[in-house]
């Protein structure tokens, strides 16, 4: 497990966050200095002291120089500890040579890690993988399938749910991908969890060497999810929890019927969390312009025991969910055309609302409208005339 207390030591991750709020995410080498805005960041002024304190950035080229000292060539940075290949920055060159500039530093939490490190593959964002935490009931102790690795992301935190009590197995097809998400745990966690196993291969293959009924949750973050239904129920125990993870309409709609489909699993349940910040400054409290708006839809089954057929909602026949009005002929979408609209109001309902809409039409046709109609008609009740005799 990471440390969590205790000062900071070489090789584990810091932030720092400076007083605009902008964030670096940094791993400490001793020697060595992080480029910021406003200078660098000399990690010997942070290794052995506490979180929570604030280090002053310097002004230079190199970690070890003074603000005031001159630039030399390119070879010295690297002695300085500073990366000197081809594709890297020159910071030598004086362009954020600024330096006095404060920054806090702290341990980075799960949420900041994810969102700086390294990607293979787009990640999960943290408000998804919260919900697949709690939808999918994931708790210590619990053996959990993971397809589609990605950067790491979701594994970190299934790691991290299950505990060295639990088990883990994450199956990403893509070698890269798979050594990125291993790289990124491993950074985060401070070495490799025993009780995680990477495997390099497809979904399909993997599951066929698993004992059955094995696994309590899966979780399915792969383009076709629909497609290993059956692979998934076959390693899953009883009454496991499945949770998909897919970005688009298409997608969540062909893994929800699916799902209806087969007698394995019970009525989906899908949704998607949208994440808005907040500004409280004095009087001014109000949503941030920008958020977290639409990342993807997770879709929760669960699976049924071996012998018995999931329950289903009655549809009511007059309802066509799943025709095309595109394959039926003219005089077939004339004789149904009731049924094609799909109307959610009732005959009864419909009556009234077109009474309701007559009674005002024929009002306002017979100019009562008028505002000198409705003085009059006033008049009249309260046995008055226009000029008050």
């Amino acid at each position: 497990m990471p440390t969590v207390r205790g000062p900071f030591r070489a090789g584990e991750k810091v932030q720092l966050t400076d007083r605009r709020g902008r964030r670096y995410t940094e791993q400490l080498v001793r020697g060595a200095a992080s480029q910021t805005d406003h200078g660098f960041i000399r990690h010997d002024d942070i290794i052995g002291r506490d979180p929570g304190v604030v280090v002053i950035s310097v002004s230079g080229p190199r970690p070890n120089q003074t603000p005031d000292a001159t630039p030399d060539a390119a070879p010295d940075a690297a002695k300085a500890g500073l990366d000197a290949s081809p594709d890297a920055p020159k910071p030598w060159k004086g362009s954020r040579s600024i330096g006095g500039w404060p920054y806090m530093v702290m341990r980075p939490r799960l949420v900041d890690y994810v969102l700086s490190m390294p990607r293979g593959a787009q990640i999960m964002y943290p408000k998804d993988i919260a919900q697949v935490l709690a939808i999918g009931d994931i708790r210590p102790g619990m053996r959990v399938l993971e397809s589609g690795a990605g950067s790491g992301a979701m594994s970190l935190a299934l790691v991290q749910a299950v505990g060295a009590s639990g088990e883990l197995v994450s199956v990403e097809m893509r070698s890269e991908f798979a050594n990125v998400a291993r790289s990124n745990v491993t950074l985060f966690m401070g070495h490799e969890p025993p009780w995680w196993e990477v495997r390099v291969s497809d979904f399909d293959s993997a599951t066929a060497a698993m004992p059955e009924h094995h696994f309590d949750r899966v979780v399915l973050d792969m383009l076709d999810p629909w497609n290993r239904l059956e692979h998934a129920w076959r390693v899953m125990a009883p009454g496991g929890v499945l949770v998909a993870y897919v970005t688009t309409t298409s997608q969540m709609s062909r893994m929800a019927e699916s799902l209806r489909g087969s007698d394995h699993w019970t009525e989906p349940e899908i949704g998607e969390t949208i994440e808005r910040g907040w500004k409280a400054e004095g009087l001014a409290v109000r949503p941030e312009h920008e958020m977290i708006g639409h990342t993807g839809f997770l879709i929760m089954s669960r699976s049924m025991a071996p012998g018995s057929a999931a329950l289903r909602r009655h549809a009511r026949a007059a309802k066509d969910t799943s025709r095309d009005i595109d394959s039926l002929s003219p005089a077939e979408r004339r004789s149904r055309l009731e049924e094609l609209e799909l109307r959610d109001i009732s005959d009864r309902k419909l009556r009234k609302v077109l009474r309701d809409l007559d009674r005002q039409t024929a009002y306002l046709a017979s100019g009562t409208n008028d505002p000198a109609g409705d003085a009059a008609a006033t008049a009249d009740r309260e046995g008055t005339t226009r000029d008050g005799r």
